[in-house]
């Protein structure tokens, strides 16, 4: 079999320059295009050594000190913690696209009946992985951004009542929920139906507007509410009937609670 060497460095170089600019792009590390350019020279200069006869154990150990070469090259050495953390996203980012190349090529080359494959002489080539690797990891950036941006609105809520019960839920910062009772002034947080058990609670009802309909809210109030380790005791615990379309979060807070964490 053939290899062109200079066609696997030069491939090599461009996947590397990829996985290097979207680990900085992901982590928001301020580096220059020079440094990226040397982590590259550097894991695609390694790509020679791989053509010796090595075993599998040596080729793997070979490689991760090679990516902590370059990841140093890069990035730079501040500490332990720091390294680890631009490594395994340098990782992580590299099986995701190696994964995504591999199920490609398995749904271009391969036909198959049940879990039997067969070949179907074509594979994916150079030019194919130089037009698609930039789209799959432009894919992942706008994912794990969208998924950073979510996480960091969602919040551990406690609920104390003076029944003594209290409730542990998991809160959605919502900056367009600026519901406030118009004569006590106390912003409303909005909790699931079926939460809150209503017969041992004193219920208040709130005027409120929704798509120009005047409706009247549901609400609570409870003992404390527990926020990032701060307790407040002037919000009301609206109900909502509708169900939150986002796993996991069973009340969207209030726009308040933003200016009270600071």
């Amino acid at each position: 079999m053939k290899v062109y060497v200079d066609l696997v460095i030069l491939l090599n170089f461009y996947l590397d320059f990829l996985l290097l600019v979207t680990t900085s792009i992901v982590l928001k590390r301020n580096i220059t295009l020079k440094r990226i350019l040397l982590g590259t020279i550097i894991g695609s200069i390694s790509i020679l050594f791989l053509f010796y006869s090595i075993s599998s154990i040596l080729l793997f150990f070979f490689k991760l000190f090679i990516a902590i070469i370059m990841i140093i090259s890069v990035f730079g050495y501040k500490d332990l913690k720091y390294t680890l953390n631009n490594l395994g996203y340098f990782y992580m980012i590299s099986v995701i696209l190696g994964g995504f190349l591999y199920y490609l090529n398995l749904e271009f080359s391969y036909t198959h009946i049940g879990l039997i494959f067969i070949n179907k002489g074509i594979s994916i080539n150079a030019v194919f992985l130089i037009l698609i690797s930039p789209i799959i990891l432009y894919i992942y950036y706008k994912q794990v951004k969208k998924f950073k941006t979510s996480y960091n609105l969602i919040y551990e809520v406690e609920i104390g009542f003076k029944s003594k019960e209290k409730l542990i839920l998991k809160g959605f910062l919502d900056t367009g929920n600026k519901l406030k009772d118009p004569i006590t002034n106390k912003p409303i947080i909005l909790i699931q139906k079926g939460l809150v058990k209503e017969n041992k609670e004193k219920i208040y009802y709130v005027p409120f507007h929704s798509l120009g309909n005047h409706n009247l809210l549901k609400c609570f109030k409870p003992e404390f509410i527990k926020i990032e380790n701060k307790t407040y005791k002037n919000y009301l615990l609206g109900i909502s009937d509708k169900k939150f379309n986002m796993d996991g979060v069973d009340c969207i807070l209030n726009n308040k609670v933003m200016e009270d964490l600071k």
